[in-house]
């Protein structure tokens, strides 16, 4: 088998449809446009969202709310989770080893939360924890540290 023998398997391509070549053909006189209107004319193109002049479905509903475009998505990971990592004898947790794991994408930023128990001592590096994760963590013996700590802002 090399490329340039290559075809489609049998009955797997239908011939093309010639339109406008005489009455005979049964696609001939209108070419399958119907009778005048812009529709029949060559260069003809319906703008989107068009209904056929009836109020378009854009219009009729409403415009409600906005995107923040400085949102920021955090994938949440539960100390439970933490301890199931724990038990593989995992004690270092950062974005490379949840990576590793499957539990995030390189690109995500992390944030801890306290749903479920944990009880081994592990090092936990994220960009966000909630008050009773962190609780958690150190509670056990483990240290809670921020990625990205926030910057501090001094009243003068």
């Amino acid at each position: 088998m090399n490329l340039n023998n290559l075809k489609p398997a049998a009955n797997a391509t239908h011939s093309e449809r010639r339109i406008g070549r005489g009455q005979g053909s049964g696609k001939g006189g209108t070419s399958t446009r119907g009778n005048k209107g812009a529709q029949a004319r060559s260069g003809y193109s319906r703008k989107i969202g068009f209904e056929g002049g009836q109020m378009p479905i854009y219009r009729i509903l409403p415009k409600r709310g906005f995107k923040n475009i400085n949102r920021v998505e955090y994938n949440a990971i539960n100390i439970s989770t933490l301890q199931v990592l724990a038990e593989k004898n995992i004690t270092d947790v950062n974005l490379e080893v949840l990576v590793a794991n499957g539990l995030a994408k390189k690109s995500d930023r992390i944030a801890i939360l306290a749903k479920g128990e944990l009880n081994a001592k592990v090092n936990v590096t994220a960009d966000k924890f909630s008050a009773k994760a962190k609780e958690a963590i150190e509670k056990v013996g483990g240290t809670a540290t921020l990625l990205h700590a926030p910057a501090e802002t001094t009243a003068e």
